[in-house]
């Protein structure tokens, strides 16, 4: 939302229709698309978002934000579980930055960021699957910045700590209340709020950012000091 109401036009993706109808009524203007599109299968991602970018134009930037997770203790995670994680947290992304730097999809300079964690900086149990699929976009990113560079593509991602939303209501529900308050004492500023990371989603997407590819710009409130 924040990208509409600083004037730029969005391409939606994700698989929920009632979803993404929800947030075009919330989008500042009317020249957005709204894409359907299940993550999860990636065999034709590319030609997918190539088509995309045939039928609405290139894109001067790409954020991959979708991201699963289900904790599990190593012994009780499912090999199935495992692999339908990476598929959406890592396979997903890598396939959409392959379209993506195509030059019917993409314009030039142009801008990839992709949503890793706090996870992957900070060992925590029951997050073995879910911390290392984040951990492996950090090392895409720091990868792809260096053999997109010649393309003039930047890519960057943002490292969340524990961001109000779904993901706090389930750990409120989850957590015992004292399991609960210590988590919140590990953030010196508090809780972050979508708009906290979508400020820094903004920012690599722009130029202001013109000098800044391969890194990881972590946005935790202090928690990983």
């Amino acid at each position: 939302m924040l990208i509409s109401q600083l004037g730029g036009k969005l391409v939606a993706m994700g698989r929920d229709e009632s979803k993404l109808a929800a947030l075009r009524d919330e989008l500042q203007g009317d020249a957005h698309v709204i894409a359907t599109r299940d993550l999860s299968s990636v065999v034709d991602l590319p030609m997918w978002l190539h088509e995309l970018g045939q039928s609405h134009g290139v894109l001067h930037g790409m954020v991959h934000s979708a991201g699963v997770n289900v904790p599990q203790p190593l012994r009780a995670l499912t090999t199935q579980d495992y692999l339908a994680m990476n598929a959406i947290n890592v396979d997903a992304g890598v396939m959409l930055a392959k379209g993506f730097c195509h030059k019917s999809v993409s314009a030039r300079p142009a801008s990839i960021v992709f949503i890793s964690s706090v996870a992957a900086l900070r060992g925590q149990p029951s997050l073995a699957a879910y911390a290392s699929g984040k951990g492996a976009l950090i090392a895409l990113t720091k990868t792809l910045a260096m053999e997109l560079a010649r393309e003039n593509i930047r890519v960057n991602c943002v490292c969340p700590g524990f961001v109000e939303g779904p993901m706090a209501d389930s750990a409120r529900r989850i957590l015992p209340p004292d399991a609960y308050r210590k988590l919140q004492g590990a953030y010196p500023l508090g809780f972050g709020t979508p708009l906290d990371v979508a400020y820094s989603i903004a920012f690599l997407l722009a130029d202001t950012s013109r000098w800044i590819t391969g890194t990881s710009l972590v946005v935790d409130g202090g928690y990983s000091a």
